[in-house]
C-alpha cells in the first residue's frame, strides 16, 4: 500500500497556512481533479480523494492539531484522533459548499442534473437575492436646456413591490408541503465514486420554505406589478452628450426579493446655431466688415449670459482669435467653469456701390502694403529671374 502524502502538500500550502489559504487550496484541487470535470484523467478521482481527504483534517482545528502532533496516525482509526472519513460522497465533516466551485465554472449548480449545492453537511441556502440589471435610455436635450439646467418630465413602465400583498404574492403563509420548510429538496445520485447526496431548490415554494393558502390575485403571486409612471428629473446646468444621471430603482426588477436596478439616463445634445460647444468652453465666429477690421471698433456680441461688447484692436485679421474667461459652460455636473474664445471672421464686399469704388480707389493709391506683404512680394521676384 502507497505511503500517504503528507496532507499540507498535498494541498500545496504551509503549515503556518490560515483558514482561508487551505480552503482556497482545496478549492483550486476540486475544481482541478473532481471525477466529472476531469473524465479523460484516470488519476483525478484519486488526488480528489485524497485532497478531499487533507481538506477534512486541515480545515478542522482539532483534528489539524492531531495531524500536527501525531502526523498520519493521529488522525487515521485506532489513533488519537480516529474517527476516519466516511468517504468523500458524504462531505460532512467540513464547512465547505461544493456549489462554489460548480456555480464559477457552470453559472448554477443545474449543470450536473440536480447539483452539488450540498454534499451532506455541507451549507445549504434557497435562491440568493438577485438585484435587478440596470437600464440605460437616451434623452434629448436642446442646447439651452443642457447649459442652463431644467426639470424633465417622461412616463416609464417600471416593477414595484405589490401594494396588495406588500410583495409577498400571497396570504396566510404557511410551511411547504413538499420541502417541510427546508427551501430544498434531498436527492441522492448514484456515481462510480459512490453516492452523492445533491439539494435542489424547492419548485413549490422556490428555496423560501414557506407558501401561502391564498395567491395574491393582483399580481398573481409573483410580489411584484408593472406600474406606468411619470418620472421628474431635475438636470444640473452644463450636461453635455454622454454624461448619465442616475434614477434609483427605476431599472429592471431584482428576483427572490432582490432589489430593482437603477435606470441611466445618458445624454445627447443637440448643436446650437451659433455657438460652438467644446466640453465647458464655447466657441463663438464674429464676423467682421473691412473698415471694423482695419480701423478697430467696439462691437456688440452674444454670450451664454447675455451681450457684452468687445474692444476689437485695428488691423483684426480672420482666424484672430480672442479669449474671455469665465463666459463658458458652468457646469454644475462637473463643478467647472469654461472660458469664451471669440473667432473672428472678416468678409469682403462683393458688390460695391460707385462712391465705395472710388474710395477703395483713393485708398489703394496709398502704402497699404504690411511687412509680410512686402516680404512676399520680394520672394515673388526673386523667384521670376
Amino acid at each position: 500500500m502507497a505511503e500517504k502524502r503528507d496532507y499540507y502538500d498535498v494541498l500545496g500550502v504551509e503549515k503556518t497556512a490560515s483558514e482561508q489559504e487551505i480552503k482556497s487550496a482545496f478549492r483550486k484541487k476540486a475544481k482541478q481533479y473532481h471525477p466529472d470535470l476531469n473524465k479523460d484523467n484516470p488519476d483525478a478521482a484519486e488526488k480528489f480523494k485524497e485532497a478531499q481527504e487533507a481538506y477534512e483534517v486541515l480545515s478542522d482545528e482539532s483534528k489539524r492539531k492531531m495531524y500536527d502532533q501525531y502526523g498520519h496516525a493521529g488522525v487515521g482509526n485506532g489513533g488519537p484522533g480516529a474517527g476516519g472519513f466516511g468517504g468523500y460522497s458524504n462531505f460532512s465533516g467540513a464547512d465547505f459548499d461544493f456549489g462554489d466551485i460548480f456555480d464559477s465554472i457552470f453559472g448554477g449548480a443545474g449543470g450536473f442534473g440536480g447539483g452539488f449545492s450540498n454534499f451532506g453537511g455541507g451549507r445549504s441556502s434557497g435562491p440568493r437575492a438577485t438585484r435587478g440589471s440596470d437600464v440605460l435610455m437616451r434623452m434629448d436635450l436642446d442646447f439651452d436646456e443642457a447649459i442652463y439646467g431644467c426639470e424633465k418630465k417622461f412616463s416609464l413602465d417600471v416593477i414595484e413591490e405589490c401594494d396588495e400583498c406588500h410583495g409577498h404574492g400571497g396570504f396566510d403563509r404557511e410551511e411547504c408541503a413538499t420541502c417541510h420548510g427546508e427551501g430544498t429538496i434531498t436527492t441522492q445520485q448514484q456515481t462510480i465514486l459512490g453516492a452523492f447526496m445533491s439539494k435542489t431548490t424547492c419548485p413549490d415554494c422556490n428555496g423560501t420554505g414557506k407558501t401561502y393558502k391564498r395567491k395574491c390575485s393582483e399580481c398573481n403571486g409573483k410580489g411584484k406589478v408593472k406600474k406606468h409612471k411619470k418620472i421628474t428629473i431635475n438636470i444640473p446646468e452644463g450636461i453635455n452628450t454622454g454624461d448619465r444621471q442616475r434614477v434609483s430603482g427605476k431599472g429592471n426588477p431584482g428576483s427572490n426579493g432582490g432589489e430593482n436596478g437603477d435606470l441611466y439616463i445618458e445624454f445627447v445634445v443637440d448643436e446650437h446655431d451659433y455657438f460652438i460647444r467644446d466640453n465647458d468652453d464655447i466657441y463663438l465666429e464674429v464676423p467682421l466688415n473691412l473698415t471694423e477690421a482695419i480701423t478697430g471698433c467696439k462691437k456688440e456680441i452674444p454670450t451664454l449670459y447675455g451681450n457684452l461688447k468687445l474692444n476689437i484692436s485695428s488691423g483684426t485679421n480672420s482666424g484672430d482669435k480672442q479669449r474671455i474667461r469665465g463666459k463658458g459652460v458652468d457646469n454644475k455636473y462637473r463643478r467647472h467653469k469654461g472660458d469664451m474664445y471669440v473667432i473672428f471672421k472678416v468678409y469682403t464686399p462683393k458688390k460695391l456701390s460707385r462712391e465705395q469704388k472710388t474710395l477703395i480707389e483713393k485708398l489703394s493709391k496709398t502704402d497699404l502694403d504690411t511687412s509680410e506683404i512686402k516680404e512676399f512680394n520680394k520672394f515673388t521676384k526673386r523667384n521670376d529671374n
